[in-house]
This record gives C-alpha cells, sequence and structure tokens, in this order.
C-alpha cells in the first residue's frame, strides 16, 4: 500500500500531522508493507527566493490578527507539537521560499530511496520549527541537512546551485494536488483511493489505513495451475515453495 502526503516545510500543521501519521502507522499491523512518499506543495509558490520575514508579524497580517494574538496562536501550535514529543520554537522563527528545499527532497528520493527522503524531511521541519539558524535562503545550511540525511553533499550543493534540478518534479507535484482537489496541507492519499486532510488525531489515520488495507482487492492469480501443453504441463508454470520445488516430469 502507497500512503503520499503532500506537505509544506513551513507548514506547523504539516510538521504535527507528520508525527501523528507516523504514530498510527508504527502500530499498524501491516506498517512493513506500507511505502511513504513525500510529495511537494508551496504554501506561497509566489515568494521571491531570498525574501524571508519574521513568522510573527507575518501571521499578525496575513489573518488580521494583532501580534500578541499571533504569539497566543504560535503558543497553541507548540502545545500541539508538543503533546507529539516535537520541539517547537514559539518565537524567532522566520518564513520564507520552500522550492529549494522541494527539490532537494525530490533529489533525495532519487538518490536515496524514500527512506533518505523521510529522513531528510524529518531535519528540515526539525530544523525549521525547533531550531535557531533560518533555513531559508541558505545553501550552506541545507547542504548539512542534507549530509545528516546521508546524501552526498558536494552533489546536494549541485543541485542547489541549479534552478532547474528537480524543479519539474516539484510543479508535476503540484499540479497533481490540484487534480485530486487538495487545497490546503498536510494532504494525505493512501492508495489513490481514500484522503485524509489536515493534521488529524492518531486514531484518524488508524482508521484509513485500515480500511484502505482491507479495501485492497484480492490478487486473481492468472495461470496458478501451469499451462497445459500436449506433452504435459510447461515449465514457465512451474514454482518453488516452502516445502521444495516442482520437479520437471519427463
Amino acid at each position: 500500500m502507497r500512503v503520499e502526503i503532500w506537505s509544506d516545510i513551513a507548514c506547523p500543521w504539516c510538521y504535527v500531522g507528520k508525527a501523528r501519521f507516523e504514530k498510527a502507522l508504527a502500530a499498524f499491523p501491516h506498517r512493513d508493507a506500507v511505502e511513504v512518499v513525500h510529495r511537494s506543495f508551496e504554501l506561497d509558490p509566489d515568494r521571491p527566493k531570498g525574501d524571508t520575514a519574521a513568522v510573527i508579524p507575518m501571521l499578525a497580517q496575513k489573518y488580521g490578527m494583532t501580534e500578541a494574538q499571533a504569539k497566543d496562536a504560535e503558543r497553541r501550535l507548540g502545545d500541539n507539537a508538543a503533546a507529539e514529543g516535537l520541539a517547537y520554537r514559539t518565537e524567532g522563527r522566520d518564513h520564507g521560499n520552500t522550492f529549494d528545499m522541494h527539490r532537494l527532497l525530490h533529489f533525495a528520493a532519487e538518490r536515496g530511496g524514500r527512506e533518505r527522503q523521510d529522513e531528510l524531511i524529518g531535519l528540515l521541519y526539525r530544523a525549521n520549527f525547533a531550531e535557531e539558524r533560518s533555513v531559508f535562503d541558505d545553501t550552506e545550511r541545507l547542504v548539512a541537512l542534507a549530509a545528516d540525511a546521508g546524501l552526498d553533499p558536494e552533489a546536494a550543493r549541485a543541485v542547489l546551485d541549479d534552478p532547474t534540478a528537480y524543479a519539474d518534479a516539484v510543479r508535476a507535484d503540484e499540479r497533481e494536488a490540484a487534480e485530486l482537489g487538495a487545497n490546503g496541507v498536510p494532504f494525505f492519499v493512501l492508495d489513490r483511493k481514500y484522503g485524509v486532510s489536515g493534521a488529524q488525531p492518531a486514531e484518524v489515520f488508524t482508521q484509513a489505513l485500515e480500511q484502505a488495507w482491507g479495501a485492497r482487492p484480492p490478487l486473481t492469480v492468472i495461470g496458478a495451475d501451469g499451462p497445459e501443453s500436449a506433452d504435459g504441463p510447461e515449465s514457465d508454470g512451474a514454482a518453488c515453495g516452502p516445502d521444495g520445488c516442482e520437479i520437471p516430469r519427463a
């Protein structure tokens, strides 16, 4: 079973939602048969690279609230993160363009597989929400995080230095999100049959995993008994099992 997660590094609920989903997945009996794929979604795709701003004033302006109200909202987000065992800096964070991070995540998947991609997105989340140094418009910071995820730092730097590298992959993910009707993140898609929107409680993810797994169609096996020919069963249909292998007959 495949679970695709559309998310953005700048999204605090994506940070919390990932932890809640992983809690459900860890307890899922078939977790070893679940492939998790991270997909790109930019909350602010038109924001110029290099244009960074403090989060609290940005929230106040965007949502028409006072800075005191924005700080309260961040503290409540911090409480939600803490409940999932996540560190969260409620003040002093900044916000900016995430396109390079998404390109780097596609690079991670191609070079290191889904495990490296998952490791890198976790490091990016932690760096953005829990650590002091900004991840925006800082190539060396991103290269260091890629290295921490087990990727070649020089190869990661080459990707970041080339604005076209993996750009098409990011845009393809974003188009697909729109086609699926995802206008916010996190957005989870299970086997392209079920969708879960938002950082739902772990219990909701557990229900979704169980429902998606139960809805998988039974496998139809063609030629299970082996094709027959004038001279007897064809060897192309032979197989091996726990008790040994079929022996060709004369």
